[in-house]
């Protein structure tokens, strides 16, 4: 009996499952197990509990579960820069980009890494076998490369996953640029623009990029080709290993163990608005039942179609046909005729989505998560409940959320919800559960191109009983001049189970006990400089404990860096220059211009257009960066022995500076040359064998040979001087956007003997006077619509739109335009402009927007029982409607009838405020529309 009834259960478990309850968000624990990190990538675990990850730089760690340790194991030579045809060299998205485990590693100790080519222009799939921690690099075995050009950025991929039949899954970019397509369909067929023509890679039947591919690795280092992909061997014009095609960015890849299923995000385009080229730009979460075409770059989101742009002429042609493509490119190696196009399973653009609303609205970027199966975490010490059986937990790098999406039975999308939706995963590049049954997310960080304090790889923890406390540690200062003195904080550390905590601060330098201190607020006081690592232990009465770690570090005050501009320090007015000066302190340098030289400081303007891809806004500024950290390098050049054996151009008895630089130009060689440096070596330039400096630090062996292999790289060409005046004039090519200009400032500082450099940086964004409506930081009473036409209705009592942080230092009027239709049985009202909240005090409003006939015209609407009459039906304005301010003299009162601007002129405002604009007719009902938004402009 006992028998048949636990078969019964067994059978009913999807039943079951969909009838459960999520769990409470605090039943699940997130902690932070290492920080700091540079770049990682992706990450997989081994069988002894450690978990390996990759940088894009090029190393190779482990974090070890049980000793908490964290080793760099090996470090592969990756490209990290591009090179344009005029010369011109910047930072590359690629490097090494991602590592997978061979199913049978307990067995074989293989992995697979997938990296860029130190010299050539390809990528690499090698396998490399992991001895304890040492990983045979120079044994490794390539299974498959994918020719690149590398003059354009970006999109790489670079995910893998294997499948319960050893197949391998690898996510490919597209390896196109967007920078001429205004962030839609990058079809340019003109001569000599192959890398703006994603036809000739995503589309192309006969070329690996843009594709997540499919291969069974083989024990000899080959691999062979699976049943079932897209293209059978031996297709004319075709790459058997295709999978599926027709990708943007593929990321992190999936397998449903039960299904089969692949799964993955991609990351699509920047338009932010629909036009005859085609549509805005969307991201996608995307799954694959079998082989297929996705799609890129002639559809996108369910399909929408773009146009075939002329890009010679710029004539709009018809739209692509998702049913028959056809790739006519002469870019085009492979097949004319496509496969009919798959849509995607979720896409989202960056306002909001009417499909996907819980998505939200913002910067977007797809990256991907794992199916969780119960089954697959069999005695797992804590896997995740029934609740999540079959569910694909997604998670979003610019947004920071985690998505639980339900699937029906033929694995089709049903529905989302967020998970932990209290809880933020920011700048999440990879996502998957471990052996044990936790999930981990590891977070590239805030900052492209560089390491990130908030570079971090964190496990999430179910608890089904008594729950582990939740713990923050934090402290008022993190580094300074010794002696050193600060406050800890454990606020926002709670237990969940209402349980008495005790807290204990373990402190610790060079890995050594220094003290303890009790109590969730205790002084910190350090004497000696060095760097300090803090841990807080917060434990229950029961035995459970969670810990949460900072760093202190003493002996160097950070400097502080300033941009003083005079006027408006929010918006740009073209034509009108701005003036500016860079500012500079630092405790233990001195002040710019007094102990800190002008060209210590690095300063840089760039024009971001709107939609701008961020990865390419940030490379022009990492490589002022590379300046800069290349003049500290000269700084500790002058004040060694070096110039006793090296010449900046001519050989002396070692080889110039110059001809370092140029022979291992375009390789990512710092890690290598600058430990030679330290321990010496010979016979790469002779038989005069290089002297060892055994007490130069590692941190200053890389910033010297760091300036060296500058000297063969051209300056950052969009630097300027510390002080002066811009002309914030925008590019030809981008006349009519309405972007945003940063400044920025950064300086290192030149640190001591104890204390590495500390670089601190300053930006200012200089926004386009015009506010976009669609993009307010704050809203309430808020209803975008997209269809027929793009519109942004303020609806019910007192409905908003915030922006934050805006100086109104300057600013005399706002223009507003505004409408209200009779079609639409708007109420029509007045804009007031509020500081600070949306009831704080006003400073401008404009004139009643009365209702007005347009649109498909006939007669405006009767106001319905108790909604009110709009304004300007034939209808009395209600006696409580404001009345409009008193026009500035020499100016008449006006109305506004239709879409047309109005200038409110607004009180004098000094300094930085949130500022509101707030919709208002006592009379509009809670669905009414009070009036349609579609501008707002600074005017000085």
């Amino acid at each position: 009996m006992i028998k048949k009834i636990t078969l019964a259960l067994l059978l009913a478990f999807p039943v079951l499952s969909s009838l459960a309850q999520a769990p409470d968000e605090n039943r699940f624990v997130k902690s932070v197990l290492v920080d700091k990190l540079d770049e990682p990538m992706e990450f997989t675990f081994l069988p002894d509990g450690r978990i390996l990850f990759v940088e894009r730089k090029g190393d190779v760690k482990s974090y070890d579960t049980k000793t908490k340790e964290t080793k760099t194991i090996a470090h592969l030579n990756v490209n990290t820069k591009y090179k344009n045809r005029l010369g011109q060299e910047r930072v590359a998205e690629e490097g090494l980009m991602g590592i997978v485990l061979d199913p049978n590693f307990s067995k074989n100790h293989w992995l697979y890494l997938y990296y860029a080519h130190p010299t050539e222009t390809k990528h690499i799939l090698a396998r490399m076998e992991l001895r304890g921690d040492e990983l045979l690099v120079e044994q490794q075995k390539v299974l498959l490369e994918v020719p690149t050009q590398r003059e354009e950025c970006c999109h790489t991929g670079g995910g893998m996953v294997f499948d319960k039949s050893g197949n391998l899954f690898l996510t490919v970019g597209n390896n196109t640029s967007n920078s001429n397509s205004d962030g839609y369909a990058p079809i340019d067929e003109r001569p000599g623009q192959a890398y703006w023509d994603d036809q000739r890679g995503a589309s192309n039947t006969n070329d690996l990029r843009g594709k997540i591919l499919r291969i069974h690795p083989e024990a000899n280092g080959t691999y062979t080709i699976p049943k079932g992909n897209l293209f059978a061997p031996g297709t004319p014009k075709t790459k058997p290993e295709i999978y599926t095609m027709g990708h943007r960015n593929p990321w992190r890849p999936s397998i449903d163990s039960k299904t089969g299923f692949l799964y993955w995000g991609e990351v699509g385009p920047d338009a932010s608005v629909d036009s005859e080229k085609g549509p805005r730009g969307y991201d996608e979460f995307n799954q694959a039942k079998g082989p297929g075409y996705y799609g890129w770059p002639y559809f996108i989101g369910n399909n929408q179609a773009y146009a075939d742009v002329n890009f010679e002429t710029m004539a709009i042609g018809p739209k692509f046909n998702p049913a028959a493509p056809v790739n006519e490119s002469p870019n085009n190696t492979g097949l004319r005729e496509l496969p009919a196009a798959t849509k995607a399973m979720i896409w989202y653009p960056y306002g909001t989505s009417e499909e996907f609303p819980l998505v939200g609205s913002s910067g977007r970027s797809a990256t991907g998560g794992p199916v969780f199966r119960k089954a697959d975490f069999a005695g797992a010490k804590r896997a995740f409940p029934a609740y999540y059986e079959g569910k694909w937990l997604i998670v979003e790098f610019m947004r920071g959320w985690i998505m639980s999406v339900t699937l029906d039975e033929k694995g089709d999308y049903k529905s989302m919800e967020r998970f932990m939706p209290s809880t933020t995963f920011g700048s999440a590049i990879d996502m998957d559960f471990s052996p044990e049954g936790d999930l981990y997310v590891l977070e590239y960080g805030s900052a492209w191109f560089r390491g990130n304090e908030n570079a971090r790889l964190v496990k999430i923890e179910y608890q089904g009983g008594n729950r582990k406390p939740y713990v923050e540690a934090s402290s008022a200062k993190k580094a300074g001049a010794a002696p050193f003195t600060t406050t800890l904080s454990a606020d926002g550390t709670k237990d969940f189970d209402g349980d008495k905590l005790t807290y204990t601060w373990t402190v610790k330098k060079a890995g050594k006990f220094v003290k303890n201190l009790a109590g969730a607020n205790p002084t910190l006081q350090l004497r000696d400089a060095g760097k300090y690592e803090v841990t807080l232990k917060v434990a229950d009465p029961k035995g459970l404990s969670n810990t949460a770690s900072l760093e202190i570090l003493v002996g160097n005050e950070a400097p502080v860096v300033d941009i003083a501009v005079e006027g408006n320090k929010s918006f740009y007015f073209e034509g009108q220059p701005l003036k500016y000066e860079v500012k500079v302190e630092d405790k233990e340098d001195g002040t710019l211009g007094k102990g800190i030289a002008k060209e210590a400081v690095a300063a840089t303007v760039d024009y971001v257009a709107s939609g701008y891809d961020p990865i390419e806004m940030a490379q022009s500024h990492r490589k002022a960066d590379s300046d800069l950290f290349a003049s500290a390098g000269l700084r500790l050049i002058n004040a060694s022995d070096c110039k006793s054996c090296h010449q900046m151009s001519v050989r002396s008895v070692g080889p110039s500076y110059k001809e370092v630089a140029e022979k291992y130009k375009g390789q990512d060689m710092v890690e290598k040359l600058s430990d030679k440096v330290i321990v010496g070596g010979m016979g790469v330039w002779g038989e005069h064998a290089m002297s060892a400096h055994p007490n130069i630090s590692k941190a200053d062996a890389k910033a010297m040979v760091n300036y060296i292999l500058s000297l063969g790289d051209a300056k950052a060409s969009n630097a300027i001087a510390t002080s002066g005046t811009l002309g914030l004039k925008k590019p030809a090519d981008q006349s009519s956007s309405k972007g945003v200009f940063v400044v920025r400032a950064t300086y290192l500082d030149k640190g001591n003997k104890k204390m590495a450099p500390v670089q601190s940086e300053k930006w200012l964004f200089l926004r386009h006077p015009a506010l976009n409506v669609e993009k307010a930081d704050m809203t309430k009473g808020i209803l975008q619509l997209i269809t027929p036409g793009r519109s942004t209705n303020m609806v019910g009592q007192n409905p908003h739109l915030g922006y934050k942080d805006l100086d109104l230092t300057g600013i005399s009027t706002i223009e507003i335009s505004a409408s209200a239709q009779a079609r639409s049985n708007a109420a029509g009202g007045v804009i007031e402009i509020r500081l600070d909240s949306p009831t704080g005090t006003v400073i401008g409003q404009t004139a009643p927007i009365e209702v007005s006939q347009g649109g498909f015209g006939g007669p405006p609407p009767a106001a319905a029982p108790g909604k009110g009459a709009p304004l300007g039906t034939g209808v009395a304005a209600p006696a409580s409607a404001p009345a409009a301010p008193a026009a500035p003299a020499g100016q008449a009162p006006r109305r506004m009838n239709g879409p047309s601007a109005q200038k409110v002129a607004i009180q004098a405002t000094s300094g930085s405020h949130d500022l509101y604009f707030v919709a208002v007719n006592p009379k509009a009902t809670e669905q009414q529309i009070v009036v349609q938004i579609s501008g707002i402009e600074m005017k000085k």
